[in-house]
């Protein structure tokens, strides 16, 4: 009988800004949920978008994680690093005939159809295209897509009609997001994305490349994303600020909270360490089934000035 294949987790931010709340839950969740489970949690910046990135960032949000007492296994890896392997599987599929160059603009596709993840692409360039400036959009196709979310249940999507042929190298010659992500979990040997239902949408895109590069699907599960307390996801985009240095223990506290793992008042003027512990031997995941949003840190904890500014 074969043995189980290990549990891999990971937690992988962008360096668009400081760790906020939102993605402090993500990677609270993911790092308790591998180790409860025996596994390993490594730790990825997601590096391929400079014209996105701020100075600093990368460090920020490394400090940030070791500030908080997260420990990673192995040396934390840059996305960038893997730029020929993201190129290499780019080849594969267009060799096998399955990605193909287009010259649409956002303007073209200003009259397309939108979706749960913005424009539908309506195949223009499906037959070809002679322009010297191209994006490269992966083929999909209409059958039904599934997939068992551990928090959220089934999800299925026919990408063709519901998202079209999707980007997966840029006009400006960047890689993009999904390929990028798809190829490091599989050169990581993740097994398992703990990460926000935000990104639900997205996963079924990345799975279509896994399937299409051969590469095994990992378990996923979709934690509830939070809020703002006027209702918007709090995100950089949003304006979410960093979180706090000086207030470890309550933010760290708090997010268990927001996890739906209900920490005694007493862990607030606890250790680090000893919140982690408490974490560890109480963290039940399930408790966030079927939650799609959570109410946000309280407004005197969520620091009120960007760190890189």
């Amino acid at each position: 009988m074969r043995e189980p294949a290990p549990y891999i987790g990971r937690f992988a931010p962008s360096p668009t800004g400081p760790l906020h709340f939102g993605s402090l839950l993500a990677a609270v969740a993911s790092y308790l949920e591998a180790r409860q489970r025996g596994g390993q949690w490594l730790v990825r910046v997601e590096d391929i978008d400079p014209p996105r990135e701020q100075p600093g960032a990368s460090e920020l949000i490394i400090a940030t994680l070791e500030h908080y007492g997260f420990e990673w296994d192995g040396p934390i890896i840059y996305q960038s690093q893997s730029d020929i392997e993201h190129r290499a599987a780019l080849r594969r599929l267009a060799d096998d005939g399955l990605a193909y160059p287009c010259s649409c603009s956002r303007r073209d596709l200003a009259e397309a159809p939108r979706g749960p993840l913005g424009t539908i692409y309506p195949g223009t360039c499906r037959n070809g295209c002679d322009a010297t400036e191209t994006a490269i959009r992966l083929r999909t196709s209409n059958e039904s897509l599934t997939f068992d979310d551990e928090l959220q249940g089934t999800q299925s999507q026919r990408l063709e009609s519901e998202s079209g042929d999707f980007v997966t190298l840029r006009r400006d010659g960047l890689v993009a997001y999904h390929l990028a992500v798809v190829v490091d979990d599989y050169l990581q040997g993740v097994t398992h994305i703990v990460r926000g239902i935000d990104l639900m949408d997205s996963t079924l895109r990345q799975i279509w490349v896994q399937q299409k590069l051969g590469y095994p699907t990992p378990r996923y599960s979709h934690i509830p994303v939070a809020l703002h307390e006027d209702g918007r996801k709090l995100s950089k985009v949003s304006g979410a600020s960093g979180i706090l240095p000086d207030q470890v223990a309550a933010t760290l506290v708090a997010a268990l909270q927001s996890l739906g793992q209900k920490p005694p008042e007493s862990l607030v003027g606890a250790s680090v360490n000893d919140i982690w512990a408490w974490a560890l031997a109480n963290w039940n995941m399930n408790l966030l089934r079927g939650q799609v949003a959570i109410s946000t840190l309280p407004s005197t904890l969520a620091g009120d000035k960007n760190p890189l500014r």
